[in-house]
């Protein structure tokens, strides 16, 4: 058997992040033939395929995944001692891919992010905005933030992150009479805030046909284009301006989020500081949310 390096190691890693040699010889200033050379070098040594292709992409075999665990922990033993003989912390240094529904990112997430990555200039974020659950296990993602509850994997490590209560909102200045119903369409019926609003609807059947969309992002700009009103968590509606609560203080229902990590990842040092970033985002969210409450009673 050939003698493995870290080097050619470090090309294997970077290839099952990007999942193509053209993104991994980017990110690594080498061309997509580097890539490849190195990759056969570290398959021929250990005699094993590491990847194979489907759909356009380079996944990694079974074996490849064994072999990859056990890349990155050497990855992070050379970050530490990379730290101790420079004095300097670079293991947050990497790309991190991130997942949640358009309405978490955009209005929670992106406008932490400034200062976060500020203080972290050599982190970089690949952010997916995506109502479908990318599979974390197949390396799609490596942190995805979601709304339901998540099924047993081996693969995954899961932990609640929050409860979000959700209000009813409609457009400063909107007339709340008959006010529209803005609604999901029927793929998304299952969803608790769809049960939740086809109730309302039935409630009130002299009203018009209101507007269906797909996403909730979608549906809190319906909203304050004054096309009707519709559930927004309340942490969220309550700091836009162009927004009224309509429901009053009690939320209407109340919906957790949950946080989910490749378990074989959950330890790397950057992985573990956009963790912390996340829950201490949506609790200093909670903390507003909470004080709000009490102004309103």
């Amino acid at each position: 058997m050939q003698n493995l390096n870290w080097d050619d190691l470090r090309y294997v890693i970077v290839l099952s992040r990007t999942g193509r040699l053209a993104t991994a010889a980017r990110q690594l200033h080498v061309d997509e033939t580097t890539i490849a050379r190195r990759v056969a070098r570290v398959e021929r040594a250990l005699g094993s395929r590491l990847f194979e292709r489907a759909n356009g992409q380079l996944l990694l075999t079974e074996t490849g995944h064994e072999v990859l665990r056990h890349a990155e922990q050497i990855e992070m033993g050379v970050c530490g001692i990379k730290s101790v003989a420079t004095g300097q912390d670079d293991s947050a240094a990497g790309t991190v891919r991130l997942t949640s529904v358009a309405l978490i990112m955009n209005r929670v997430l992106l406008p932490a992010l400034p200062e976060f990555l500020r203080a972290h200039p050599q982190l970089q974020l690949h952010l997916v905005s995506e109502p479908r659950n990318l599979d974390l296990g197949d390396r799609e993602i490596d942190i995805a933030v979601r709304f339901a509850r998540p099924e047993q994997d081996y693969r995954l490590v899961a932990r609640r992150i929050c409860e979000l209560p959700y209000g009813v909102f409609g457009a400063v200045g909107s007339s709340t009479e008959k006010l529209p119903w803005v609604t999901y369409e029927e793929s998304l019926s299952a969803l608790p805030l769809a049960r939740w609003l086809a109730e309302a609807v039935k409630q009130e059947p002299d009203l018009g046909p209101g507007l269906i969309v797909n996403d909730s992002d979608l549906a809190m700009n319906a909203v304050h284009a004054g096309l009707g009103r519709s559930l927004m968590p309340i942490c969220v509606g309550d700091r836009d301006e162009g927004l009224v609560r309509l429901s009053g203080a009690e939320p209407v229902l109340t919906r957790e989020l949950w946080l989910l990590v490749r378990s074989d990842l959950k330890h790397l040092a950057r992985i573990k500081l956009v963790i912390e970033w996340i829950e201490r985002v949506f609790a200093e969210m909670e903390a507003r949310c909470g004080e709000r409450a009490k102004d309103m009673k």
